[in-house]
C-alpha cells in the first residue's frame, strides 16, 4: 500500500501509543501530512493530561518532523461545500472534522481515521486504520 495520506487525530494518537498496524501502514506510505487542526486537538488533549509537559514536547517534535498543512481560502471553500451537503442530508459531523475533510479534499489526499462519521462526507477518500 502506498499513497498520499492525511492523518486524523485518532491516528496520530494511535501512532504515539505505538500501534503496530499504524506504524506498518505509515512505513509503506508515499507521503504523509497532518492538518494544523489535528495538532491543535493534540495540544488541547495534552494540556489537560496528567503528563502535560511530556506530551506537549512529543507533539512539538512530531509537528516539527511532519509535513503540516494549514487552511487557506480554498480550504474554506471546500469546508462550505462539505458543511452544506452534510446539513442537507441531516448528517452533521464535528466542526474540526469538516475542516480536516476539507483539507484532504483540497489536496486530493486520502484521509486516514478511525472515525466513521467521515463516511458521511461525499467524495471523500478514506482509509480506516
Amino acid at each position: 500500500m502506498s499513497g498520499r495520506f492525511l492523518l486524523d487525530t485518532n491516528i496520530v494518537i494511535a501512532l504515539f501509543a505505538g500501534d503496530p498496524s499504524v506504524e506498518e501502514q505509515l512505513e509503506q506510505a508515499e507521503e504523509v501530512f497532518v492538518p494544523r487542526i489535528v495538532l491543535g486537538e493534540l495540544y488541547f488533549g495534552a494540556s489537560k493530561s496528567g503528563r502535560a509537559q511530556q506530551n506537549l514536547r512529543r507533539i512539538d517534535e512530531f509537528g516539527f518532523n511532519t509535513a503540516v498543512i494549514a487552511s487557506d481560502i480554498d480550504t474554506a471553500r471546500e469546508y462550505g461545500v462539505i458543511k452544506s451537503a452534510l446539513q442537507e442530508k441531516g448528517q452533521p459531523i464535528p466542526e474540526n472534522g469538516i475542516w480536516i475533510a476539507a483539507i484532504a479534499r483540497q489536496h486530493d489526499l486520502t484521509l486516514v481515521t478511525r472515525d466513521g462519521h467521515f463516511k458521511e462526507v461525499e467524495h471523500q477518500k478514506i482509509e480506516m486504520w
